[in-house]
Parts: C-alpha cells; structure tokens; sequence
C-alpha cells in the first residue's frame, strides 16, 4: 500500500530534503523492510539510502535505520542478516537467546524478603486483606525479561566501531532518531535528539527493541526504556518535524483480511481467523490496533505538514504468507526477503501512474526497465558483492544453528505470530 500527501509547493533550490521512518515488527518485520529496502534502492534513481537527510527509527526498524545512516548499504545488510556468513560481522544466532540470568537471579533472591513481607502486610491488615491477595506482592519476583539483549547492544557496537562507522550520533553526517518511551513515565524518548545526543547508538536501539516480556526494561542514565512501538507505530512526525521535502515510510504489520484474501485466491491456514485461535486473535487485534494508530498519524500530517510529501509502503492487507509467518523465526527469512522485495517491486509498478510525478518533484525517477525484469530477485547482483550468493547456497552452519535457536523460541511461544507489539 502506499499513500501519499498532496502536491506541494516549490523545492529548495538546494535540492529537497529527503527522510525514512521505518517501523517496527519483530524480526520477520526487520527482514521484510531488508527485502522492501531493496527493492526502492534498485528502482528509485536519484535516491542514495546513505546519504538521506534524516532517518528515524522504532524497535526493529531502529536497526535499519541506524545502520543506513551508519553508512552500510542495502547489499552488505542482505549479507549479514539475510544470508548470515557475514565474515566482517558473523551474526551468532545465541545473542538473541541469551537467558537473562542476571534478572533471574536478582528476582529469585528476593523472594524470601518478599513472602516476609507479604505476611507481615496480611497480618497488620488481616480484615481487610486475605492471605492470597497479600501474596501478590510475589509478583514482583517474576523477571522482567526472559532474555538478555546486553549481547544485541554488544554486537552492534563492534560493528559500529569499524573505521568509517561510529556508535555515537553526533558524529554521523546526517541526523538519526532511535525512538524509546521510558518506562515510568510513558514519554517517547528521542535518542539523537537535544539531551540524548551522548546515549551510544548501539545502547539507544537496545532499549528501542526492548520487547517487554521478551526483554528486560534497558536503564540509562538511572532511566529505564522499553519498546519504542508501545507510543506510536513509526514516530514519522520526529522526521517530518526536521522540515523535509519528501518522507519514504516503511511499515511491516497490517491487519490481515480474510475476506480479500478468498477473493485474491489466496489460501489461508484457517476459514476464519477465530479458528486459530488466541495466538491469531491477539495477532490481528494488536495489529488492527497499531495500524489504525498509523492511519490516524498519517491524516494528520495532511494538515500539519501539507508541504511535505509522505510516501507508505506495507504489505496488502490480503497477505496471508505474512499474517501467518512466525514473528519469532528467521527460519524463513529468505523467502520473507524475496516476498517483501517482489511485492514491493508489483507495488511500484501498479502506482507508477500516482508515484512518477511525485517523485519527479523531487529529482527522483523510478527504474521501470528493472521493475519489469521478471527473472530480478533480491540477491540479483549481490553474488559478487562480498560473497553473497542465492538463497540455496548460504545455508552455512550459522545460518542452520539460528533456525534451530529461532524455531525453539517458536515453540514456547506457540504456532501462531504474536506480534503486534512490535
């Protein structure tokens, strides 16, 4: 889908000011926006994804972003998270499976304080509460996170280190927001932004993608954050407030229609989504929730930034492949890639009537002789960039143990995608 703010006015003879806002979506959205990525880096001539003015970034899409404005381009980033034998920056599938002993063992060693201490309340109160209700305060003895993302802040960090890259945001040429909302007080953060500049790019998108429940709440600066999503699905307005000519947005979840699916000719794993029960009702509900916050975001920006223009892609709303690919695996990140990158290439085409004009405005020109190459895939002029090759070719002993890893985590979490927090 894509969608579009009317025409503005004249351009900066400077040349326009061009942004990305990149959501968020768990790590089947991260390997969607690679493969949509992709594809708009192929077909969008006069658009260099390094060189944009402004990048902003929310839980997974906090990696994407980052990473462009750090200089890495569409085809190193498929080699690293697509094919995984990156030999620069090998991606262990473990860094995001490490238990979080620390947050373990802390939450177990006070139980002893907290049982004492929820019979002494019971017993001060003995009226007007019973003895289970005071055992709630045990509650506080559940981790806050089943897994350590210190390894994911870690790795980052190495790769950042790099000559020619950085980890801290006032060093970069162009301006990049990692967006986070602190914990206690529900306010989104703007790391990048005035009074956060110091926070290491590495730290901030840790506490961007702090998935609660799946990772503990990251504390900086005696502040504690989590998951950018829970506030806004892309904080785009953080792009659009910088005074930009032209925002590229990428959102990776959508609520799932069944009924345009059937009509599509697209099988589904269910008749009707209460079939799979609660895995996939949560799933549609979480995403029927944060799309309708995007939507209400994006009529705004009609009225409060009539002079930008604002270009969305996501995927069709009846697809299914989507809906019901596992958030949690990486298992089938190849085909996840390929799907984005040849949807959003049809995407393209089919509004190409609606998108020349307005990229023309902006010196920009779509590459209709490579969108209509039927035979182009994701990996079509990488193999000689860094060693990645097809699909079937890079299946090395990482990439297996990350399936593995990544398909165990499936398992506890159930059959379905759960993932609208993200």
């Amino acid at each position: 889908m894509l969608l579009t703010q009317p025409e503005s006015g004249e351009r900066p003879a400077s040349g326009p000011r061009i942004g990305l806002a990149v959501a968020g979506g768990g790590p089947v959205g991260l390997v969607y926006e690679i493969g949509a990525l992709r594809a708009l880096d192929e077909a969008l001539e006069g658009v260099d994804f390094n060189r944009l003015d402004v990048y902003v970034g929310v839980s997974a899409g906090a990696v994407i972003a980052a990473l462009l404005a750090n200089q890495m381009p569409t085809g190193p980033i498929c080699h690293v998270f697509i094919s995984n034998e990156s030999e620069e920056h090998p991606l262990d599938p473990q860094i995001f499976l490490m238990p979080a002993f620390g947050e373990y063992w802390r939450r177990l060693s006070s139980i002893p304080r907290l049982f004492w201490e929820a019979c002494w309340r019971y017993l001060l109160n003995p009226l007007d509460l019973g003895f289970l209700q005071s055992l709630t305060r045990l509650g506080r003895a559940l981790p806050a996170g089943f897994f350590d993302n210190e390894p994911i802040h870690e790795y980052l960090a190495r790769m950042w280190s790099e000559p020619g890259r950085t980890n801290d945001f006032r060093e970069l040429a162009n301006r990049l927001f990692v967006v986070a909302v602190d914990l206690d007080t529900g306010e989104s953060i703007k790391f990048g932004g005035p009074g956060y500049e110091h926070v290491p790019i590495s730290r901030a998108v840790q506490a961007s993608t702090a998935l609660p429940g799946l990772y503990p709440p990251v504390e900086i600066g005696g502040r504690y954050f989590v998951d950018g999503a829970l506030r806004k699905t892309m904080h785009a307005s953080v792009a659009l407030q910088e005074g930009l000519d032209l925002l590229l947005c990428l959102n990776p979840l959508v609520p799932f229609d069944a009924r345009l699916a059937l009509a599509a000719g697209q099988p589904t794993q269910v008749g009707q989504l209460v079939e799979g029960g609660l895995p996939v009702v949560l799933s549609q509900t979480f995403r029927a929730l944060i799309h309708s916050r995007l939507q209400v975001g994006m009529q705004k920006y009609d009225t409060e930034f009539e002079q930008t223009d604002v270009v969305l892609f996501e995927p069709n709303r009846d697809d299914a492949k989507m809906f019901f690919t596992n958030v949690f695996s990486f298992s089938g990140r190849h085909w996840v890639c390929e799907h984005a990158y040849q949807t959003t290439r049809q995407d393209l085409l089919a509004r190409r009537g609606e998108l020349e004009p307005i990229l023309a405005r902006h010196g920009i020109r779509l590459r209709i002789d490579l969108l209509e190459e039927r035979d182009r895939h994701y990996y079509t002029g990488l193999s000689d960039q860094r060693g990645l090759a097809a699909p079937e070719k890079y299946r090395g002993r990482l990439t297996r143990d990350l399936h593995a890893s990544l398909d165990r985590l499936q398992d506890w979490v159930g059959s379905a995608p759960v993932d609208g927090a993200r």
